[in-house]
């Protein structure tokens, strides 16, 4: 079928949205109409080239990787959705059988081991073509379209009460944020947290430690605006950087720091590792959600100190959470009034916007920006 998208062509160049040919699914795979698709920071890493989702010679690129919507079409042996399900989209599949998922950590499937590479999880082809030229979908989904093609293991049914602009954001941004609270930092009722990026992660790094019982939670961000939308979501103190909330966090903890950092910059450097474990007690977790660029290695960190107070430093993809069971667990969340997504959304679009969209995150304007679609866009 004819749609469109919105396309890159080359590292740091603006989104184009054109027409496109999705294929119809085949065996293993669903089409889904999407309702909203989400701006997340990781697509913007793509297009500055931090991450090479696709070698060079292998553009053009689809973008967009948060997304719900309603299935149109399933595959042969599809058994877990049909036609009319309403569903979120996981920008990791999961497959159930591999050792990660058959032990809870859904969130490094195999299956991840394919999303950079822009083909088809059930036959390795690509599934959308612009020009007649194989494009990659971020993460195999494209989000920036009104409809994909996709693994049925990317496909997660709800509630049909849900609504289908706020699901989106569970499907990456939400869970990943609050995951690295819940699991990857494991927060404890009375704990002290502090959470530096305060973007749509962090907010929700923000929230999911509230939600877990933290006493204080400091949020760090030098955008004031964030720093007061971080205080609703349950942040307890706010201050622009690091070395700024240093002092005041040794007052409040009696001197012994944050039991969980969570740095969810928008694009992480070496530098931010010792800073933020600095801010961490003797036996803390710092954990790492923000991304940095792929080609980077060096960090900064006293390993004399990382010993001593036996310290741990935590990587987190998805914030640990399993896609199956922890989406349609946050929705439940959001239904009961518990979990926030309603204020979430700063600002929506239409896709020919995305260019503002992203203007308007890397400016700090936005918790998320999302791009709604309409009758006109099917």
């Amino acid at each position: 079928m004819k749609t469109k998208a919105a396309v890159l062509w080359g590292p740091n160049q603006d989104w184009q949205v054109e027409e496109v040919e999705l294929g119809d699914p085949v065996a293993g795979e669903v089409q889904v109409r999407l309702a909203a698709s989400g701006l997340c920071h990781s697509d913007e890493h793509v297009r500055v080239g931090d991450l090479p989702m696709v070698e060079p010679g292998d553009w053009p690129f689809i973008g967009g990787h948060e997304g719900a919507g309603v299935v149109t079409k399933v595959g042969p042996g599809v058994t877990s959705v049909q036609e009319g399900d309403h569903v979120v989209l996981g920008f990791i599949p999961s497959c159930g059988r591999c050792p990660s998922c058959a032990t809870g950590h859904q969130n490094l499937c195999d299956f991840g081991a394919l999303l950079l590479t822009g083909r088809g999880i059930a036959d390795g082809t690509n599934r959308i073509h612009v020009g007649g030229k194989p494009a990659s979908p971020m993460c195999l989904l494209g989000t920036f379209s009104p409809y994909v093609t996709v693994h049925e293991s990317a496909a997660i049914k709800i509630l049909d009460d849900i609504p289908l602009e706020k699901a989106a954001l569970v499907g990456c941004g939400v869970t990943t944020g609050w995951g690295s609270s819940v699991y990857a930092g494991g927060v404890k009722p009375g704990d002290t947290v502090v959470v530096v990026g305060c973007g749509g992660i962090g907010q929700n790094a923000v929230q999911g430690a509230r939600m877990a019982g933290a006493r204080y939670i400091v949020a760090v961000d030098p955008v004031p605006f964030k720093r007061e939308f971080a205080k609703s979501m349950g942040a307890t103190h706010s201050y622009a950087s690091m070395a700024e909330a240093l002092e005041p966090l040794t007052e409040i903890t009696w001197g012994r720091g944050a039991d969980v950092v969570v740095i969810s910059v928008g694009r992480i450097r070496g530098e931010h590792i010792e800073e933020a474990v600095a801010l961490s007690a003797k036996g803390g977790t710092t954990v790492v959600t923000g991304m940095g660029s792929l080609t980077e290695t060096d960090v900064q960190l006293n390993l004399f100190m990382f010993t001593m107070q036996q310290k741990r430093l935590q990587g987190a993809i998805f914030g640990g959470a399993n896609p199956r069971y922890d989406i349609p667990n946050l929705l439940r969340h959001y239904m009961e009034g518990a979990l926030k997504l309603d204020e979430l959304v700063t600002r929506t679009y239409k896709l020919e916007e995305i260019n503002q969209g992203y203007a308007d995150m890397n400016s700090g304007a936005n918790i998320r920006g999302l791009v709604l679609f309409d009758d006109a866009d099917y």
